[in-house]
């Protein structure tokens, strides 16, 4: 990458260094321009002698809504703009007679207002759209998101993803993004060459990611990446730690300290979920606003995105200390997180604005839908119909959205001297007629109640026309169009293929390296276990360790007619001093039977044994089996050496879901077919000490034992 980007770029700009370069250039129109369809009754050049002072445009005509302090609105009002500002705004019949333009631009019957603000998203994503949906969220994050990142999050899609979404937005009236996402870079090139304005932030997390092999190497991208971007007029980079539970207090220190020295602010998701709060209270003692403070996040400004489950002590720290809240009603919603308490942050004083998160938890970029569901959740939850009025959901996505992200001083609200971002708003569609205007809070309740994203009609960014009659002038539509199918194919077939494979799908969130182990093995019922317990004492056995534990397993079955299955276990291991110490692995096998040698030993197979790091309730959800056997017992283990080899012999009293047992079961790890066979004959001479008869050996594994009969 050049390294001088802190420099305006020109409108296209093609890097020779990176191959996909040549390919998404093609997605912007070479001509500003781009299609036209006004007439010239509604657009008009003004002659060169009409008006004292020059401007490049004056839009005039209808209702401008200017979303500042006093909510100054002008009917018939105009707009007048110099380069990438806003001169005055004001009185038609004032600025008409005040401005010579260069374009003049009439919306009679029409809205001017602020450009609306996203203030949480994550704009590649748009090329996920639809990959998992009606999940939970850690499901859906950690068995289905990540998973298809890591095999397509390349720069191009990055690029191409923000295109695509940087298209969505502007059409349907947003102006400026916060976004946390990777590959940053070209997120906020695309970005540029599409005219928008956002602050990018690098994800750093504690794992390797789609350009980061470790969070140090995250770290330095996101340096290299904010030092291009410095006094851009467009971009804000920014670092964005995804959360305190995918980072650690290193890394947060690391990255408020970019911010810093950067002087922008420091993006994170906080409070999401329950779970997320629940599992900090319970290895910290603190609740996220409050870990946040104690490790000093909020001396510097933070946009925190979600807040869902944040309560009124933590209200106040966000006050106090000024952080921005990205409330994004839809996603929440749809990933039931539940429904944050916006009614008492914009009471105490917070600075919340809207954002739609990403396109495949919402799964669109539309504004206008976040501003409704902002004001009409509040009502629901707090029963009260005057909780969130349209008027304060409106200025969530201008002027409080500006406040909430750090930008008021250049955008949010339309005042001479701040950047002219602004669209128009059509007002004659089918869904908003009549238009009344019987008190001052109608024309806010007809934008957040009544309007549509594809109401909108103009859009200005930085004082350039982007959308003009609802067409991109910057986006080659259909080539963008084409280029997300194509990936859209290969995202499928991939998803599909992945989806039929449990051992990949296992792959994809294990956190150990796949492994296979073989293991000669035979259970067996004992009539008596006091014959056990002397054949311990047998002079060719010899005990080398013992342990108490209750087990739990559940095994997951994926078809009738396939032998894999999957065995979650949750082992609770008794210490000496009654403590008990738990363990959790998941075992992947394959055939139940790889061999079978005398006495029914037989010679089986574990093709992946991992640490369980997540909740049962996860897997079964992620995994989706055709059925689930749970079986619970009680297990004594021993180690021990007979005729100088090892072997682990457990007794075990099963639970659930009867009462049975109890049974014997002898194993040994195996290398070789003359191991496995010399064990095979050994474990026949230990079932005869232990108690166990050849008639009392199972033919089958516990789960299979207590499978019930409709199922077998």
């Amino acid at each position: 990458m050049p390294q001088n980007k802190s420099k305006a770029p020109p409108v296209v700009t093609v890097s020779t260094v990176e191959l996909f370069r040549a390919r998404k250039v093609a997605i912007f129109l070479r001509v500003a321009g781009g299609p036209q369809s006004y007439d010239s009754e509604t657009r008009l050049h003004v002659s060169e002698n009409s008006h004292p002072e020059k401007v490049d445009t004056l839009l005039v005509g209808g209702t401008v809504l200017t979303m500042d302090a006093e909510r100054h609105r002008y009917q018939p009002g105009a707009v007048a703009i110099r380069g990438r500002d806003i001169v005055a705004v004001g009185d038609e019949g004032d600025l008409v007679s005040r401005y010579k333009a260069e374009e003049t631009v009439r919306f009679d019957d029409h809205l001017v207002l602020p450009g609306l603000i996203n203030a949480h998203t994550h704009m590649p994503m748009s090329l996920l759209r639809g990959l998992a949906d009606d999940l939970r969220l850690d499901v859906w994050l950690h068995g289905y998101i990540l998973p298809v990142e890591r095999e397509f999050a390349t720069p191009e899609f990055a690029f191409l993803g923000t295109t695509l979404s940087c298209a969505e937005m502007l059409r349907g009236g947003t102006t400026c993004f916060v976004d946390m996402y990777y590959h940053e870079e070209e997120v906020a090139w695309a970005a540029v060459e599409a005219g928008m304005r956002g602050i990018c932030g690098e994800t750093v997390v504690k794992f390797p990611t789609p350009n980061a092999q470790s969070y140090e190497d995250g770290l330095r991208y996101c340096e290299e990446f904010m030092s291009h971007w410095v006094d851009h007029d467009l971009i804000v980079a920014a670092p964005a730690p995804h959360s305190i539970y995918m980072t650690t207090p290193e890394i947060l220190e690391a990255t408020t300290a970019l911010a810093r020295q950067f002087n922008v602010p420091h993006l994170m998701h906080v409070a999401e979920t329950r779970d997320e709060v629940e599992e900090l209270l319970a290895t910290s003692a603190l609740r996220p606003v409050r870990w946040l403070e104690e490790h000093g996040i909020l001396e510097h400004p933070l946009i925190a995105a979600h807040c869902v489950h944040v309560n009124s002590e933590e209200i106040q720290l966000m006050a106090r200390y000024g952080v921005g809240v990205a409330h994004n009603p839809t996603s929440n919603l749809k990933l039931a997180s539940g429904i944050a308490p916006l009614a008492e942050m914009l009471q105490r004083g917070v600075q919340v604005g809207i954002g739609t998160d990403g396109c495949a938890s919402n799964n669109d970029l539309d504004m206008v839908e976040e501003m409704r569901l902002a004001a009409l959740l509040p009502k629901a939850v707090t029963r009260n119909p005057v909780a969130v009025p349209a008027e304060e959901a409106l200025a969530m996505a201008t002027i409080y959205g500006a406040q909430a992200i750090g930008l008021d001083h250049l955008i949010g609200s339309l005042e001479p001297g701040k950047r002219a971002d602004l669209i128009v708003v059509g007002l004659d569609a089918l869904h908003q007629s009549p238009f009344l205007e019987t008190t001052n809070a109608n024309i806010y309740s007809h934008l957040v109640y009544a309007t549509q994203a594809s109401d909108v009609r103009d859009v200005w960014v930085n004082g350039r026309q982007l959308v003009r009659d609802g067409h991109l002038m910057r986006i080659d539509v259909p080539q963008v169009l084409e280029r997300a199918s194509e990936l859209g194919r290969q995202i499928t077939r991939f998803f599909v293929q992945r989806e039929g494979r449990i051992l990949d799908k296992l792959v994809d969130i294990a956190p150990l390296e796949q492994r296979e182990t073989f293991e000669v093995q035979v259970k067996g019922a004992l009539r008596d276990s006091a014959a056990f317990y002397k054949g311990l004492e047998h002079p060719d056995v010899h005990q080398i360790a013992h342990t108490s534990r209750d087990q739990y397993d559940t095994y997951f079955f994926f078809d009738r007619n396939a032998p894999q299955r999957l065995r979650y276990r949750e082992d609770q291991v008794i210490q000496l001093d009654g403590t008990v110490h738990p363990i959790y692995n998941l075992t992947l096998t394959g055939p139940a039977k790889e061999a079978e040698y005398e006495h029914s030993v037989v010679l089986s197979r574990s093709r992946y044994t991992a640490e369980a790091d997540r909740s049962l309730r996860f897997y079964r959800e992620y995994f989706g089996p055709e059925k689930v056997v749970e079986i619970g017992k009680h297990r004594e283990r021993y180690h021990i050496r007979f005729k100088g080899l090892d072997f682990a012999v457990n007794l075990d009293q099963i639970q659930s879901p009867r009462s049975a047992g109890p049974f014997v079961e002898i194993k040994s790890r195996t290398w070789s077919q003359r191991d496995a066979e010399q064990k095979a004959r050994l474990i026949g001479d230990l079932l005869g000490i232990l108690g166990a008869q050849p008639e009392d050996v199972l033919p089958h594994d516990y789960a299979d034992l207590f499978m019930a009969p409709e199922e077998e």
